[in-house]
């Protein structure tokens, strides 16, 4: 035997034993490592009160990320398994993006329509605490705050030198949402509502110290650093923002806008692929919503029909717990369908909840705020009970669909709960998968039977024009230069939804280029997966091994859900074929 021949038989022998013996694994350990690699990083930042937003900060973050996406490059694909092979296809998208987000500098308008670093702690400060060390953790974030808000005030002077700003009517919102925190009745003061409220498990002694303490940090610190704030953006920020509204009239934004495309829509799409589709949608909705008309024999147009129904009493409700009362109502009919539809549902409850006081005037009729099992805690429901006047009850049955169940709380609950996944899949949230499977529960509750009256059904095709137009609005503002009246034009004149909602709608996504496409490009492709499904498998097609199937990874990219369900066709095919 030759030496060349020796060294091929030894080769070949190694690779049959390390089959054998499932010793194929140095690209799964490489990419373990590089996850590894990653949490530790991040649990370094987390380990700080706040994170560093500085640009120096910035930059030694892209230099991170760059040099994870080299160390991807060498991971050879094949030689992972099934899982992992999702695992590294969603941990490149979510790097891949982190970098493209600092490389075009978003950093320096860091806050939207919803608010930003000056609000950002409503959505943290909880009613009371227990113990002596959580009190002093709240105090402790509160006396680090100044820092941090003062690094992002760094950003935007920044922003202003470089031409980097928000436009005019987004930086405006930011009296509305300060006005909790700058309230110098103290009691009042959203930084003392920890205190209002306690049930103690230490002594009422130590907690009347922490209790001195938050006082003077409101008044000596905080309060201040919110007066400062008001200043420089009366005076410095807003007179140097844009009057037009589109991200592509900032320095490099119309790239900017294509990469938030590619991203939000989490598939090759260009924005004027996606303009196109939504106008597609629009024309297919709108003979739906005519067609529901005449069913209910109104004898006026379109317009007069919208105004109808954003005028009569009968679809509003005229209290908060009526409203609250209407949507759980809903989201227990629908809890009593679910295995009906799902082999698989999570363990985690949820809960019907208004939006909090201190964000319900600019926030959007509904949101779903998740839970956790480490935290004992359900998810949330949240129902706007902010301006009933604006609140139809005719669409409360999309709402609750997208939001509670099957929407966003089953998705986001079961995602927790997968297991021998790296930290980062539970927690991950692609906007085009989230966003995309709510709206198509939306589409599935007309199959359960959620919707009891035309009135119900016609909400059901508000919800679905209202994610349509956003293909148009969000394209025409961010890449067409629109006017935000002719996109508020296309909003209210196609849909049901109240004036104030249209007019909130129109400023998220003048704050928040390119998410608002993710809905409707998400429920269009998993509605095409499922018709995939159907034909293939024609008679044996398993609607519920079909949910379970898109859910079972949890967040992932609309590219991958396509070869997760092209995989499950062949297996499916496969099993019908055997004896």
């Amino acid at each position: 035997m030759n030496p060349f021949t020796t060294i091929l038989l030894l080769a070949t022998l190694a690779l049959d034993s390390n089959r054998i013996f499932g010793q194929s694994e140095p690209a799964n350990q490489r990419l373990s490592q590089i996850f590894e690699k990653t949490n530790l990083h991040n649990r370094e930042k987390k380990d700080k009160q706040f994170d560093d937003v500085s640009e120096a900060a910035q930059q030694k973050e892209a230099d991170f990320i760059g040099q994870i996406l080299t160390d991807l490059k060498s991971i050879d694909i094949a030689q992972l398994s099934k899982s992992d092979r999702i695992n590294f296809e969603v941990f490149r998208y979510q790097q891949q993006n982190e970098l493209d987000v600092i490389r075009h500098k978003m950093y320096l308008i860091p806050f939207n329509a919803e608010g930003g670093f000056y609000n950002q702690l409503s959505y943290t400060i909880r009613d009371h605490y227990a113990t002596a060390k959580e009190y002093q953790k709240y105090n402790a974030r509160l006396k680090a705050y100044p820092a941090f808000f003062r690094s992002n005030i760094e950003l935007m002077k920044k922003g202003i030198h470089s031409g980097v700003v928000a436009p005019k009517i987004t930086a405006a919102n930011y009296k509305g949402l300060i006005q909790p925190f700058t309230d110098p009745e103290i009691e009042k003061n959203i930084f003392f509502k920890p205190y209002l409220k306690n049930s103690l498990e230490f002594d009422r002694d130590s907690f009347e110290i922490l209790k001195k303490e938050v006082v003077n940090i409101i008044q000596d610190s905080l309060l201040p650093l919110y007066e400062s704030f008001n200043a420089f953006m009366h005076d410095e920020y807003i007179p140097k923002c844009r009057d037009k509204i589109g991200i592509a009239e900032i320095p490099g934004g119309k790239a900017l806008y294509e990469q938030r495309i590619s991203y939000f829509s989490s598939l090759d799409m260009s924005p004027d692929e996606v303009f196109d589709q939504g106008q597609q949608e629009v024309k297919r909705i709108r003979a739906e919503m005519e067609e529901i008309i005449k069913q209910v024999d109104f004898s006026g147009t379109f317009t007069e029909f919208l105004e109808f129904l954003r005028t009569d009493p009968q679809f509003y409700a005229k209290e908060p717990k009526e409203l609250l009362m209407h949507a759980s109502y809903i989201a227990k009919k629908i809890d009593g369908l679910l295995p009906q539809y799902f082999n698989k549902l999570p363990r985690l409850s949820y809960g019907v909840m208004p939006v909090p006081d201190a964000i319900a005037p600019n926030y959007t009729g509904g949101r779903y705020s998740g839970g956790s099992w480490d935290s004992h805690s359900a998810g949330n429901y949240w129902v706007n009970t902010f301006k009933l006047e604006s609140r139809p009850l005719y669409v409360l049955p999309s709402l609750t669909l997208h939001e509670a169940v099957p929407g966003h709380h089953l998705q986001i609950a079961l995602s927790q709960e997968m297991e021998n996944l790296p930290d980062f899949r539970s927690h991950t949230y692609i906007s085009a998968f989230g966003e995309g499977w709510a709206l198509y529960t939306e589409w599935l509750g007309n199959e359960m039977g959620i919707y009891e009256t035309p009135y119900e059904q016609f909400g059901r095709l508000t919800y679905e024009m209202w994610r349509a137009c956003r293909l148009v609005v969000d394209v025409g503002m961010h890449y067409k230069g629109w006017s935000r009246e002719k996109a508020f034009n296309v909003l209210s004149t196609n849909t049901a939804l109240s004036i104030h909602e249209c007019n909130t709608e129109i400023d998220r996504y003048i704050g928040w280029p390119g998410q608002a496409v993710s809905y409707k490009i998400g429920e269009l492709t998993i509605r095409d997966l499922r018709k995939k499904c159907e034909a293939e498998l024609g008679d044996r097609f398993d609607l519920r091994k079909f949910h379970d199937k898109v859910l079972e990874n949890g967040s992932i990219p609309l590219y991958v859900l396509t070869s997760v369900i092209d995989e499950f066709i062949r297996d499916e095919q496969g099993n019908l074929e055997k004896p």
